[in-house]
């Protein structure tokens, strides 16, 4: 991220009266506060212009904000912006393809690079993270900065870093986070409404931890559609308990499968090996340390699951 691509951001912005910012299916803390958080600031220093913040909601996150209804015309001839997205078929909401032109931002390693420009920065905690520098340097300070927009930046860094848990916490992370607390923002509450479960998800939690297998330092869960209806979980709902088995003795990296109505999605994670380039050869990617993938059979499952364990090994 350099100010050769901001100035390329704020000439496209400039140019056209309606910005529409997307980010990925399923979306976590980051993909919110990342698009919310920047919707709110360019609404701040673009008085003049209209913005509005796209996709499908879940139901745990919807205190970060909510999204616009925009009708399809209203997509035509604006410009799209794409946060915490690495590859274009997981845009949330496919009418970004109405746009006249596309602004990628984001912090994933750049599999494909489908914008005009493409803002990425892997050495970023979180897109969240990367918005506050981008708003830094387009001109905003700390004054400028009001709680809506450090609500939803601070809500992105925090579920990107794992409350500050993760590798890719940085100094310049903690430096970020610790600005955006001036605000009042009641991290203590977001971060507990963030982290709050239904009854039968937790009873879920119970499940999970109770059938994964564990094997040369590989754990594993498929929960297929009888298991989810047995449950009364949806397949996004069981997917926020990926990290169930993080805590594991041994562990060193994990598979959290979950049968969706056309593809087995599959959720990888590790403590040290690098695992985004498996996650590529199977429909996905992400993270070195947390990626994504698609399979579309229980033995393609199985086949990665074997590939996971060897290459832990």
């Amino acid at each position: 991220m350099n100010n050769s691509e901001i100035k390329i951001l704020i000439d496209k912005i400039n140019a056209y009266d309606r910005i529409i910012l997307f980010r990925h299916v399923r979306p976590d803390p980051d993909a919110l506060g990342s698009q919310l958080g920047f919707k709110y600031a360019l609404q701040k220093y673009f008085p003049n212009k209209a913005f509005y913040a796209v996709g499908s909601m879940t139901d745990n996150l919807s205190f970060i904000g909510e999204m616009d209804e925009v009708e399809d015309e209203t997509f035509k001839g604006a410009l799209a912006i794409v946060l915490d997205t690495a590859n274009a078929p997981r845009i949330d909401d496919e009418r970004y393809q109405l746009c006249s032109e596309m602004i990628k931002i984001d912090h994933h390693p750049p599999v494909d690079q489908y914008g005009i420009l493409n803002i990425v920065n892997t050495d970023s905690s979180s897109t969240s993270e990367m918005i506050y520098e981008i708003l830094l340097n387009i001109g905003f300070n700390t004054i400028e900065i009001n709680t809506a927009i450090a609500r939803c930046l601070y809500i992105g860094i925090v579920g990107d870093t794992g409350r500050f848990l993760f590798n890719n916490t940085s100094n310049r992370t903690m430096e970020i986070a610790a600005d955006l607390l001036n605000y009042d923002i009641n991290h203590t509450e977001m971060i507990n409404q963030m982290s709050e479960r239904d009854l039968k998800s937790i009873r879920f939690q119970g499940y999970v931890l109770q059938n994964f297998t564990f094997e040369n330092g590989v754990g594993f869960i498929f929960i297929s559609n009888e298991d989810l209806i047995k449950n009364e979980i949806s397949s996004q709902e069981a997917s926020l308990f990926v990290n169930t088995m993080a805590d594991v003795k041994g562990i060193k990296a994990w598979a959290f499968a979950v049968q969706e109505e056309k593809e087995i999605r599959v959720r990888l994670r590790s403590k040290g090996t690098v695992i985004n380039e498996l996650a590529s050869k199977y429909n996905g990617g992400g993270h070195p340390l947390a990626s994504g993938a698609s399979v579309y059979s229980l033995e393609e499952l199985q086949t990665l699951k074997h590939e996971l364990i060897q290459l832990v090994n």
